[in-house]
């Protein structure tokens, strides 16, 4: 089925904080191979898999929590999900050059197009948007401007 006939597609997982981000990574992949733009777009698909690396290694690290990996495609933006139990919002920090970490939210926030975090009754829940070249822009239309 192509692209411009599936209306919404996600699939969901939990990682255990013993997997790891590499197990997260590695299920993520196997999933975006059913996408058809990803052959056509290669670097975005590396911008996703490193945003999942990223978003499951602060819910390990930060939340000392599971986290929950949800991906939707929903023929305009691959929403990328990730849900610990922790209450706690992340925080931009301002790293200094020499800092060895601190950098994951940063990260995905210039790969992504958009980005949000959300309080839940359970934890929270930071979601990224990536959107295909060639697909319009959720946020501005067709044109890609608000």
């Amino acid at each position: 089925m192509a692209d411009s006939e599936m209306r919404a597609v996600g699939w969901a997982q939990s990682f255990p904080m013993s997997q790891g981000v590499r197990a997260g990574r590695h299920w993520a992949r196997e999933h975006l191979d059913s996408l058809a733009w990803t052959k056509s777009a290669p670097d975005l698909v590396d911008s996703v898999l490193l945003a999942v690396s990223e978003l499951i290694t602060n819910a390990h690290k930060h939340a000392h929590s599971d986290a929950q990996l949800v991906l939707t495609w929903d023929s305009t933006c691959l929403h990328v999900s990730v849900h610990d139990s922790s209450p706690v919002l992340p925080a931009a920090v301002d790293r200094g050059p020499d800092a060895t970490g601190g950098r994951g939210l940063a990260i995905v926030e210039a790969l992504s197009d958009s980005w949000e975090q959300h309080r839940q009754r359970d934890g929270k829940t930071v979601t990224a948007c990536f959107v295909p070249p060639g697909h319009p822009d959720p946020d501005h239309g067709p044109g890609g401007t608000a």
